[in-house]
């Protein structure tokens, strides 16, 4: 995806339909992304057209990496929002030509390399609980992966977090005003 847009459909599946699109596509899940698609937020939501873009943790100025707030933040600050919290499985169906992952290891406590975080607000206040899904492809297998981390946890500078342009019906003439 790099720098282009990618326009996204996000919602408007069952959560048993969005099981069985990446069941079908070959895309497996580790048990924090079977947590975080128990959740509430996919139900009965119609869907949502979104303009997603990747950018690295140090592109959002953070050049030694930042928690997970920090991100976020600073993300806002350069006017990107945060994907809906049911983008993770929408964009891994949309991206099934991810980039293989330079290495294999699955969970090693640390940022996993290759992987695109879905910037989403965290469904819950709980350190316990999944943040958010990444994807991922390792050895020519396509993951949709949950992951927790505290507010202490500092993503490198080369993670590379998915986020949602402002709407493109937004627009902004010469005197700053903005009309839909």
């Amino acid at each position: 995806m790099g720098d282009r847009d990618l326009r996204l459909h996000v919602g408007g599946r069952t959560r048993r339909e969005l099981r069985e699109a990446l069941a079908e596509g070959g895309v497996r899940c580790n048990a924090y992304a079977e947590t975080l698609l128990d959740h509430g937020c996919f139900d009965g939501r119609s869907a949502q057209s979104v303009v997603v873009i990747q950018r690295t943790v140090g592109e959002l100025g953070l050049r030694s990496g930042g928690s997970l707030s920090q991100i976020l933040a600073a993300a806002q600050n350069q006017g990107l929002l945060l994907c809906p919290p049911d983008t993770g499985p929408y964009l891994r169906l949309a991206l099934m030509d991810q980039e293989q992952a330079p290495d294999s290891v699955l969970s090693a406590g640390r940022a996993p390399t290759g992987a695109v975080h879905v910037a989403a607000a965290p469904l819950r206040d709980d350190d316990e609980y999944p943040k958010g899904f990444y994807l991922r492809v390792v050895d020519g297998v396509s993951w949709l992966r949950g992951f927790r981390c505290d507010d202490e946890y500092r993503h490198p500078s080369e993670s590379t977090f998915a986020f949602c342009r402002p709407s493109a019906a937004t627009v902004v003439d010469e005197s700053g005003v903005r009309s839909s």
